[in-house]
């Protein structure tokens, strides 16, 4: 097994994230099914990192339907320890407009009925992990280490609030969460976090910020190439990011 340094889940354009020498490409099975998709592993800046597109190489699982436990686990299998997860998210509170990139330091669990723990098969040890802290504070301080060395603007902190979807929400729930104290909103923060709790993984989060949620900013529709372009602009110091942090 390999020593991989970082590992990146992030959506389907996670592949291209970086220019990467060497890459090998892993389908692996775990005990908890397949994960979404193949796992890619290259050379960046003379560390191996893995990455894996979370819904499918064609963006073909839900929210609800990705096998979050499948996919930490492979990526535990090849031999990574830290994950790094990209997370598109809509923004609620004014720190956290379109275009902004985030690495929130909490979060609140409002999805239901995913399978959100080891513990689920009748035999499985019970796990009771601590949570207070739902990113690993560690590899946190170094996503935010990263950014200052490499002068990607970065926003330390916020509470990441993880909805159902596949839907976007009503205003009323966003004004629910707003009460709540989250800043984002996103459909694929959790399980993945505790998840990677429960496997010993170091878990950090970069939430890139697409558009305003619903009842939020100044309330003009926004058309999907922009929501596109905001994705693109907030993204646009992760390759540098990302390698900053696989050397480290």
């Amino acid at each position: 097994m390999e020593h991989i340094s970082l590992a990146v889940i992030g959506g389907t354009g996670v592949y291209k994230l970086a220019q990467l020498d060497d890459v090998s490409s892993h389908q692996v099975d775990t005990r908890y099914g397949t994960p979404s998709g193949p796992i890619r592993v290259g050379t960046l800046l003379g560390r191996r990192v893995a990455f894996l597109a979370r819904h499918g190489e064609g963006h073909s699982l839900p929210p609800h339907k990705i096998n979050y436990r499948a996919n930490l686990a492979a990526l535990q299998q090849i031999g990574a320890t830290r994950v790094l997860a990209l997370n598109t998210v809509g923004g609620i509170t004014e720190h956290f407009g379109p275009r902004v990139l985030a690495c929130p330091d909490q979060l609140i669990d409002y999805t239901w009925g995913r399978i959100s723990t080891l513990s689920e098969e009748p035999g499985s040890e019970v796990l009771h992990v601590d949570f207070g802290h739902p990113y690993t504070p560690l590899l946190r301080a170094k996503v935010l280490a990263a950014a200052r060395v490499t002068g990607v603007r970065l926003h330390d902190g916020g509470c990441y609030g993880a909805t159902q979807g596949p839907r976007l929400e009503t205003n009323a729930e966003i004004a629910r969460m707003r009460r709540d104290g989250c800043d984002l909103v996103g459909m694929t923060g959790m399980p993945e976090a505790s998840l990677a709790r429960e496997l010993g993984l170091d878990y950090a989060c970069l939430a890139i910020v697409a558009n305003w949620a619903a009842g939020c900013g100044d309330g003009d529709e926004i058309t999907m190439a922009e929501v596109l372009a905001n994705v693109d602009a907030a993204s646009a110091g992760l390759p540098e990011l990302v390698g900053e942090l696989a050397r480290g």
